[in-house]
């Protein structure tokens, strides 16, 4: 059941890209909050029913880095976000899939998610209906708006504030097994 929760988040990611992009913002919102809520109830549920899975564990994030990748593509495209707050966003994610192949080689998967890295996607993913609420509602844009680029800016930084630690993790696991070699030499 957590994973079909999962599955569903993926298959509503095209659905929000199109009504981001058409500007109907409406649609766009109840699909965040369906994403939002299910989100919510796939790891709920995963923990309470004791259904954590490796494919639930990639699957979440996965969908999250996606919902943003849309939003940020689809905001961009209407002008209602600058196109560098997308390369900050997207430049990070680039980094940290850049270090798959390392961890790999060292026979790791994908390293935990961090707090700092969830506090960031949660500032990011209330951050975008903020702002589509603010086009959506003018009477709120005012607030709205600050409201989501507090979220933003806050998200971008603790984003990469939590890539940093994972940079640090990878090196870390780089050294381990390059001292390994040489402690195992002299046995």
């Amino acid at each position: 059941m957590p994973n079909a929760l999962s599955a569903l988040r993926l298959l509503l990611v095209p659905v929000f890209a199109v009504l981001v992009v058409r500007g109907e913002d409406g649609w766009a919102l109840l699909v965040l909050v369906v994403s939002g809520v299910s989100d919510y109830l796939d790891g709920a549920l995963a923990r309470r029913w004791d259904q954590v899975t490796p494919l639930g564990q990639l699957l979440d994030p996965f969908a999250d880095r996606l919902y943003i990748f849309a939003t940020l593509i689809g905001l961009a495209l209407r002008d209602l976000v600058p196109w560098w707050l997308v390369a900050v966003l997207v430049a990070r994610d680039v980094v940290m899939t850049a270090t798959l192949p390392v961890l790999a080689r060292l026979g790791h998967g994908p390293l935990p998610v961090h707090f700092l890295g969830k506090a960031g996607t949660f500032c990011l993913l209330y951050a975008f209906p903020l702002l589509l609420l603010g086009e959506l509602v003018p009477a709120l844009s005012a607030l709205a708006g600050a409201l989501g680029w507090a979220f933003a800016l806050w998200g971008a930084g603790l984003y990469w504030w939590a890539g940093g630690l994972y940079l640090v993790q990878v090196a870390r696991l780089r050294r381990a097994a390059a001292a390994r070699p040489a402690a195992g030499a002299g046995a």
